[in-house]
């Protein structure tokens, strides 16, 4: 691969993100292929000293445009410092969020301004927009039951996770929105039932769009498992 491939996978609270990037990462690393797991906020050492700020809360009182500009300085230390050389040598990067996730928790559940969403985003990604966006799609009350049940006993909720029941199915809309504008971009996967089901979905998608990505050369190779 000339150039590699960049993929985000998107969504609510416990949609299970992290579970489908290591079972993809996985299968894409059993076919040779060179994969950089990663994550916001953080994946960089810059962007990892910001995520304790942003999910202990101990921005939010700040409000949401401190956030947001937060979000921002540690997305462009984490494309500068690692998506963009991994992509530039040909890897395949899986990220655990990215620009949609601010566009729906500071933009649009945290009122921020339009255009000023947008100015931050264009300064923070600085032309690297996902190949692929995988937005995993799932009912918002069962995404914080999971949540739940992913913290443990005696865990608090982290920032987001605290939110009221209707902020979280705003933010569900939000994410089918973008995808309904940008469906050349985004992939919605229903992300209910079996982890197994949602995997083989996520696996489809992906593989498909390798298929187009990669040359003849490479589309032997390119089947899933």
């Amino acid at each position: 691969m000339a150039k590699g491939f960049f993929i985000t996978f998107e969504g609510g609270e416990g949609a299970g993100k992290s579970t489908q990037i290591a079972r993809l990462a996985a299968k894409l690393r059993a076919k040779k292929y060179d994969v950089v797991v990663t994550r916001e906020p953080g994946g960089s050492p810059g962007a990892e000293a910001v995520r304790h700020v942003l999910l202990s809360g101990a921005a939010e009182p700040f409000g949401p445009g401190m956030e947001a500009l937060l979000f921002a300085a540690a997305r462009s230390d984490h494309v500068e410092q690692v998506i963009r050389p991994a992509v530039d040598r040909g890897a395949i990067v899986l990220c655990d969020r990215f620009m949609d996730s601010s566009r729906v928790y500071q933009g649009v559940t945290g009122g921020l301004d339009p255009a000023f969403m947008r100015a931050l985003e264009r300064v923070a990604v600085n032309g690297m927009v996902p190949d692929r966006t995988l937005i995993l799609d799932l009912d918002a009350e069962e995404g914080l039951r999971r949540a739940g049940d992913r913290r443990g006993a005696g865990d608090a909720p982290d920032r987001y996770e605290k939110e009221t029941l209707a902020v979280h199915q705003r933010r569900r809309d939000a994410f089918l929105a973008i995808a309904a504008a940008e469906p050349e971009r985004c992939i919605v996967i229903d992300a209910s039932g079996d982890m197994g089901v949602v995997e083989d979905r996520v696996t489809a998608a992906i593989f498909a769009a390798l298929e187009v990505k990669l040359p003849a050369r490479g589309r032997r190779q390119a089947t899933p498992a």
